[in-house]
């Protein structure tokens, strides 16, 4: 076996830890470093499909992991403002690029080339950012994850239209007609269509079976497959089917995001995602030509800005037909304002009728605006509060527009966290619901948390030493976190994880034998409860009274 790949792996990771480490360092996105390293090692890197193979598992696990911060419900919440605004989108901006672009003389074929490549943004650096600012709750945050939920429905049918525009090849006799174009639209809409609906049928009657079946939840590392298989599953069923595999995967997130054991889940394939997500950036930083780049830098820039302006002027007139505030149409199109990985697919296809320097162009000014994205999405609100305030000092804004208001999930304060439903985390929860208090139980056994569920109390399966759990049980602000775990590796884990993450929380934990009460109280708890000095004080005042 010819462990060469590994190599070339490992140098890409290598030096994506040391420029995505510089990146944070100077308070930018990681993924500015990501790219920077991909650009960095291209030419030690002589082999690519592996790592682009890679990299497209990334995307993949990218959007599953965004499918589980979802829920049906909250997909509706989307409103057919997002989903329309993506349609309107996409067309406006492959009519204007084509437009400009057949206005400087080129032929039809480039200019949709360029016009389908300029309608796309990039899902995986946008959809990363925002979760990553805890803003795709925000108005701004669902407006683009519908449009780019729409973009990516649209990935095959715009690939099948730079295809029949492409010239038939000598003696082929091939010839592309509108309405064949029209029937494979259509085509793909109805496979779309199927596939929403098998997986609407398979969390509705499926995935309960399976949450309910103890073989399966028995073990902790069989729910975990199961999430990878639907996960890579679902996104290879939706490139059989000739759709954007992310939209499968997203599907299977969303799935899975109605289950119980969603927080787990949510926290055991985040490293997972981390190593492809990485690898997927920097395979896009290793498709520069720095060399063309640099003698063309004038012309790059000039394009790279147009598009960026260009975009985020067609999404902010969009938005405002579909009623969106100026700020958050503004905000929505500086966050898709860049070109996306899939627009490297549009540029490949389309590369006959593009020529050899249009094609340089396209994809240069494609790694230019995903390398200042994290920054746009950064001061994307701002900029759109600012330029709504000019707007508004100009008498410029056209009254009887409402904001609509972000959907946030309920902000706790003040709660105490119980980690272990047992029977002492029972009482425990009892004890501080009688006194009013707000308790969040975090536990691994599925059918504890649903039956804290059934009693009204908030509840998630998970491990409570993995920092993502603890944060979607909003620790940040908790007053109390209540460790109520017999095994003590768990309990130390479990304590050292919440101080970290709430250094004002009061952590108190149980030790079930004395020997261990004090690596607990060394861990970070402040008050440790050894069952055996209880029982031994128990039996003491029992043994006592009967004297």
């Amino acid at each position: 076996m010819d462990w060469s790949f590994l190599l070339q792996i490992l140098i890409l990771l290598g030096a994506a830890v040391v420029l995505g480490a510089v990146a944070e360092r100077l308070r930018q996105s990681a993924i500015v470093g990501y790219l920077l390293a991909g650009m960095a090692v291209a030419p030690w890197i002589p082999s690519r499909d592996l790592v682009a193979g890679l990299a497209d598992l990334g995307v993949a696990l990218l959007l599953f992991s965004i499918g589980l911060e979802f829920s049906w419900q909250r997909l509706k919440r989307l409103g057919g403002a997002a989903l329309l605004g993506g349609l309107f989108q996409i067309t406006l901006t492959l009519l204007g690029f084509a437009a400009v672009v057949f206005g400087l003389r080129s032929s039809v074929g480039a200019a949709v080339v360029v016009g389908a490549a300029a309608a796309l943004s990039s899902t995986a650096v946008v959809l990363r950012t925002l979760a990553a600012r805890g803003e795709i709750d925000s108005v701004h945050g669902r407006m683009s994850l519908g449009i780019l939920l729409l973009q990516d429905i649209a990935v095959v049918p715009l690939v099948l239209l730079i295809d029949s525009l492409a010239p038939p090849a000598p003696g082929s006799g091939e010839a592309a007609g509108a309405a064949s174009i029209v029937l494979v639209l259509l085509k793909e809409l109805l496979f779309a269509a199927v596939l929403v609906g098998a997986f609407i049928l398979a969390a509705r009657y499926v995935l309960p079976r399976i949450t309910r079946s103890r073989s399966v939840m028995g073990n902790r590392e069989l729910p975990i497959l199961l999430a990878v298989v639907m996960a890579l599953g679902s996104a290879w069923v939706s490139n059989e089917l000739g759709l954007s595999p992310a939209l499968g995967s997203f599907l299977a997130g969303v799935i899975i995001g109605e289950s119980p054991l969603v927080t787990q889940i949510r926290a055991d394939v985040g490293a997972l995602k981390t190593l492809f997500m990485t690898l997927f950036f920097s395979s896009i930083g290793m498709l520069a030509d720095l060399g063309w780049m640099g003698w063309h830098l004038p012309l790059l820039l000039a394009v790279t800005g147009a598009v960026i302006v260009g975009k985020t002027l067609i999404v902010w007139l969009v938005g405002r037909r579909l009623g969106i505030a100026h700020r958050h149409a503004i905000a929505t199109g500086l966050c898709l304002a860049q070109m996306g990985e899939f627009s490297f697919v549009i540029a490949s296809q389309g590369q006959p009728m593009l020529g050899e320097a249009a094609f340089k162009l396209l994809v240069s000014v494609t790694l230019a605006t995903l390398l200042v994205t994290p920054y746009l999405i950064r001061y994307g609100p701002a900029l759109g509060a600012g330029a709504e305030s000019v707007l508004r000092r100009r008498g410029w804004l056209r009254s009887g527009v409402k904001d609509e208001p972000a959907v946030q999930e309920t902000a706790l304060s003040d709660h105490v966290i119980v980690i272990g439903f047992g029977p002492a985390g029972r009482e425990v929860a009892e004890a501080l619901e009688a006194q009013a208090t707000t308790v969040v139980v975090i536990d691994l056994n599925v059918r504890s948390v649903m039956e804290a569920r059934n009693h009204g109390r908030r509840a998630l399966v998970g491990d409570a030493a993995q920092a993502e759990v603890l944060q979607h049980a909003q620790i940040s602000s908790a007053r109390e976190v209540v460790v109520t775990l017999p095994d003590h590796r768990a309990a130390i884990a479990a304590v050292q994880q919440a101080r970290a993450l709430a250094p004002q929380a009061r952590i108190i934990a149980r030790a079930r034998y004395n020997l261990y009460a004090q690596q607990i109280a060394t861990a970070g708890a402040h008050v440790v409860v050894a069952e055996e000095t209880s029982v031994g004080q128990a039996l003491v005042v029992e043994a006592t009274r009967g004297a």
